[in-house]
């Protein structure tokens, strides 16, 4: 039996997250493109004979690709502005492979301070070099195949190019935010940024070659709203 103390609290806590999950909300949507699509650009990567040797079929330029259904992927969304509070940085870390001579993922989201494990997975030297304008730049050497780093960023901004000075080629960027509402598209073109706080928020997107847009919404009576982007030439 359940002495009274013991269920007034249970109730007290059991309201408690009701009330938190009642006012938690996601935002979903996608970014399409409008226009023809680019034509793929071949990566020419005759200087690393290591680099060619992985991708016998060639390899395109990936800073833009146009899913199937006509979306665009890698367009990195968060939250601009609206929120209040503090968020603590997770501890796990974030992971950025070197793998087939380019970088993987191409755009990546992390929190202020939170770990940023950096793989070189090729057997070729690369070298990663992180060019933020709000925390310290590092460039770091990474011979060997296997090799693991671990950096941080510690102030927000967005975006951080991170390249390989040894191969021209390589581009990654990094989305550093002080709280963890964001996400980044896919092959559907599509992203869900859950727990937000019911209010309301502006939105914003970016692409490495179009650049960015916002949108205001505030979330309704479901804890859900939806919102497009349109990018295109």
């Amino acid at each position: 039996m359940i002495c009274s103390w013991n269920r007034a609290t249970l109730t007290a806590l059991l309201l408690t997250l009701f009330a938190t999950q009642a006012q938690a909300a996601s935002v979903s949507g996608s970014a399409s493109f409008q226009g023809q699509a680019p034509a793929a650009e071949p990566i020419k990567m005759e200087a690393d004979p290591s680099c060619k040797a992985l991708h016998a079929d060639g390899i395109a330029a990936d800073d833009v690709i146009v899913n199937a259904n006509g979306t665009l992927k890698n367009v990195f969304v968060y939250v601009k502005e609206g929120l209040s509070g503090k968020y603590e940085a997770p501890k796990t870390p974030v992971t950025l492979d070197q793998k087939g001579c380019m970088y993987t993922p191409k755009v990546l989201g992390v929190m202020a301070g939170q770990p940023i494990e950096i793989i070189n997975s090729d057997s070729t030297l690369h070298n990663v070099h992180a060019l933020p304008k709000n925390s310290p730049q590092f460039n770091l050497g990474m011979p060997l195949q296997g090799m693991k780093i671990k950096k941080t960023l510690a102030k927000p901004e967005v975006m951080v190019k991170v390249k390989c000075d040894v191969h021209p080629w390589m581009a990654s960027y990094i989305g550093v935010l002080d709280h963890p509402f964001y996400a980044v598209t896919g092959e559907d073109g599509s992203f869900e940024i859950k727990d937000l706080p019911a209010g309301t928020y502006v939105i914003e997107a970016w692409h490495e070659k179009y650049g960015t847009q916002t949108q205001s919404i505030t979330i309704d009576d479901s804890g859900k709203s939806d919102v497009a982007f349109q990018f295109g030439v």
